[in-house]
Formats: structure tokens, sequence, C-alpha cells
């Protein structure tokens, strides 16, 4: 595929509206985290269905909603469930799969349905606290879908397994300035984790041996008149190529085989890389977001320097995430740094397929938001800050974690908590998509549905007798 350079123009046009909230919070005290621990908390907003027609519905106040179609609702106090009118039970997309037919996407919408109302039952099993400083960054372990990886401001790094009370592996950092900026497992050993940090180091750390390989360290980034110190904020490892990429704070791109050895090393931005990812269908592509307000995708078989992008796919403020889904690789979720999550498509990377106003204005002292992708659904994660100067903003308005469906950019659920009131940064499910791992300044939160919570807990009680 040709190189082609796509300049930044005018705003793209907004194609989903913010979607408000129709009632107000009941003003409850916030709890004293300390007494958080790791008891279980309280339920999930209640989910009913309504009784008034579509017709009704469609007629409400668009400040509260947006109805796009004919079908049936679920409702609870804050949000919509859409389902289209014609829908077809699993079993017939079975037997249309065993004709021949491709039903791998329509499957996915069809199973789609009965997991957003299951969240109705979502509420929180377990919390922990066990870093002195706020959350930065966490990841599940790719094949014990239990077990997450967390990282904090302080250089900390816990691998938890949260259904069993003793099970921890806890790694001290070096405090102020150590900042794991980002970690991912390594595909062939299953307790190393690849790591960056505030101290300007890429290494392979043995959660086991404590043992810590220094792949990479950051060079000075000699400024005119004094060194600048460089660190790296964001790193992805490709099983398939056998590679590494890490991106610094002054735009440059590292890539190495997973054995350390640097194969490239490329100034591709402006400023600071917050983000890199390789798809995971098509492995040699690329996509890298940075403060410079872009996001570029590359073939990593052709890279040269800063020109050789397939797009750049520009954006009104510095974007801090950007995740292609992890479905069919087909779709491209990007998170900025103020009030857009972008979703874009490969048919057409040019424009945002749905841009959805929402509110995670990034502050100097809290963890930013970064919506994440569910591993299953084309379902999208992000935590919310509510401000007042956002539109639609309600008084004493909850800071939910909030899912949209990826196909329509539309608000799908809000999952809540009364227990827990701060701003829950950081998002993801596990693999087995089932469990939800979240970040809200120094605590760890772990959501499950409440049949799972009840029986999880009676082993936990069994375990501590």
């Amino acid at each position: 595929m040709a190189p082609v350079n796509q300049p930044k123009d005018k705003k793209h046009e907004r194609t989903h509206e913010y979607l408000s909230e129709e009632t107000k919070s009941a003003g409850q005290k916030k709890p004293d985290y300390k007494e958080l621990g790791n008891e279980p908390l309280g339920k999930s907003l209640f989910v009913r269905k309504t009784s008034k027609s579509p017709e009704k519905i469609a007629n409400i106040s668009s400040d509260t909603y947006c109805w796009s179609r004919g079908g049936s609702m679920v409702r609870n106090n804050r949000v919509l469930f859409h389902q289209p009118e014609q829908q077809c039970s699993i079993v017939h997309y079975v037997y249309q799969n065993m004709l021949g037919g491709l039903i791998q996407a329509r499957l996915r919408q069809c199973l789609q349905v009965p997991f957003l109302h299951s969240l109705a039952s979502y509420r929180i099993f377990r919390t922990a606290s066990p870093f002195d400083r706020r959350v930065s960054c966490l990841e599940w372990h790719p094949t014990h879908p239990r077990t997450v990886a967390v990282g904090s401001k302080g250089g900390d790094i816990i691998l938890w397994d949260y259904e069993v009370l003793s099970k921890t592996y806890f790694i001290k950092g070096k405090g102020p300035g150590d900042t794991l900026g980002d970690v991912k497992f390594s595909p062939y050993e299953a307790v190393k984790l690849y790591v960056v940090s505030g101290d300007g180091t890429l290494s392979l750390q043995n959660l086991e041996g404590r043992a810590v390989q220094v792949i990479l360290h950051a060079p000075d980034c000699g400024h005119e008149h004094h060194n600048f110190f460089c660190w790296y904020c964001s790193v992805d490892v490709s099983a398939s190529c056998h590679s590494v990429v890490t991106g610094d704070n002054v735009g440059n791109v590292v890539l190495l085989s997973t054995s350390g050895d640097k194969i490239w090393m490329l100034k591709l931005h402006e400023k600071k890389v917050t983000h890199v990812e390789f798809n995971s269908r098509c492995e040699w592509l690329l996509a890298t977001a940075s403060a410079d307000q872009t996001i570029k995708l590359w073939d990593l078989r052709n890279i040269k320097d800063k020109t050789n992008f397939l797009h750049v796919l520009p954006h009104d403020k510095p974007v801090n995430a950007a995740h292609f889904s992890p479905t069919d690789g087909a779709k491209l979720l990007s998170t900025d740094q103020h009030s857009e999550i972008r979703v874009y498509s490969s048919s057409d990377w040019t424009k945002p397929q749905h841009l959805i106003l929402h509110p995670h204005q990034q502050f100097q002292h809290f963890t930013p938001i970064k919506a994440t992708w569910h591993p299953r659904y084309d379902l999208i994660v992000a935590g919310r800050h509510s401000v007042p100067k956002f539109p639609g903003y309600v008084v004493n308005e909850l800071q939910t974690v909030d899912i949209f469906d990826g196909n329509t950019g539309q608000m799908a659920y809000q999952l809540y908590d009364p227990n827990v009131s701060g701003i829950i940064s950081l998002n993801k499910f596990n693999p087995m998509g089932d469990t939800l791992a979240s970040g809200m300044g120094f605590h760890i939160l772990i959501w499950s549905r409440e049949e799972m919570v009840t029986r999880k807990q009676e082993y936990l009680s069994k375990d501590m007798i």
C-alpha cells in the first residue's frame, strides 16, 4: 500500500451527541477509603423494563435520551438498551454457520445483547489498596483470567490473583519519579512483564524471581543548553513478529526484538508518544498515538522516517490511547485528553466512523482516562470524569464506568457502585470478558456478576476460616 499523507484539516463533523443523564444523584455520603479493604461492596444500578411504547419514548427530551430506531428497550434510571426488532436465536446462527455462511459479526451482535443485560447484576467483588501512590497502569494476564498486573506512580508492581487470599507477588518501586507508564506480559513466559518506567528504562521483569533485565535505556535528549532527561511512556509486544515496540516523551519510537536487539529508532512524532500498539490481526500494521494531536498508522515493512505513515488521523486535542479492536482488528478506538472518544474503521481511515462526546478531561494529579475495548464484543469501556462545564452536566452527577456500543457509538450501560465515588480512570475486561478490573486513585477494583460474587465470597470465607 502506498503511503498517503493526510493533512490535518477542519474538525470532523460530530456524528453522535452526548447523552446526558435523566436523574440526579441522591448525594450519598462518600465512604472512607481506609475502610474499603478487600470487603465486598454494594450492588450495581437497578434495571427494569419500560412500559412506554417506542413512539412515546421517542418524544422524550433530547437532553435525556437519543432514540434511533424502533424496537424494544430496557432502561435503568440512567441508560438505554436498544434491541433490534428482528433478532435470530443463537441456534439460527449455528445453523447458518453449518451451511457455510459468514456469521461471526452477526453472532457477536446476538451474544452482545444478553451480555449487556447481565451488566445489571455486576457489582464490586474485591478491592485492594497496595500502593502509597495512585494506580498508573493495569494489564490482565493473557492465559489466567483471574490474575491482573497493576503498576503505580511510585514504580510498584503487584501481580494479584483476586480469587486467592494469599496469592500475590509484589515488587517495590523506587518511589517518586519511578512512574510505570505501561506493562505488557511476555507472550513466551507467563511470569515476565515488559515494563516502561519513569526512570528511563524498558525492562523485562520476572515477577517470581524478582530479577530485572534492563533492555533499553533512554538517552539524554541533549537540548541546546542542557541535557533533557527522556523516558519511555508506552510498550507493546507482538508474538508473531517477535518484536517489542516502545515510544518516549519526545516523539521517538523504538522497535526491538523480544531478546532486546534494537532494530531501529526513529522520531515519528513531534511530542510525547503516549501509546503504541501492534494490530493483532495484521502483523505489519502499527498504530502510534501522541501528544502532538495525531494518531499515525505505519507499515512496519516500510518505515524510513516520520513521513512514511500510511495514514495520519488528526485530533483536536492530545491523544492518550489508540486501541485496535480485538475481535477483528478492523477498528481503532482513540481517547483524547479532553472530551472525545473516536472510532475509526479500516473501510475509511480518513474520518471517524463515530465521534462520542464524553467527559474525561485530563488533569495533572490523576491518572489519564483511556477507553478500551471489550475482548469479545464491539463494546467500549471508559471511566467518567464529570465536570460542570461539560454539555448536559447535572448537579451531583455520578462518576460511572460508561459502556458504549462500538457499532453505533451510543451509550449501552453505566456501571456504578454507591460505595465508591472516585474517578475510575482505568478499566479493562479480562480475556474471558466476564470480569472488569478498574483503577481508581490508590485502589484496584474487581467487578463481577452478582451470582459469581456470592459463590466466590463463599470460597474466600472458607479460606479465611
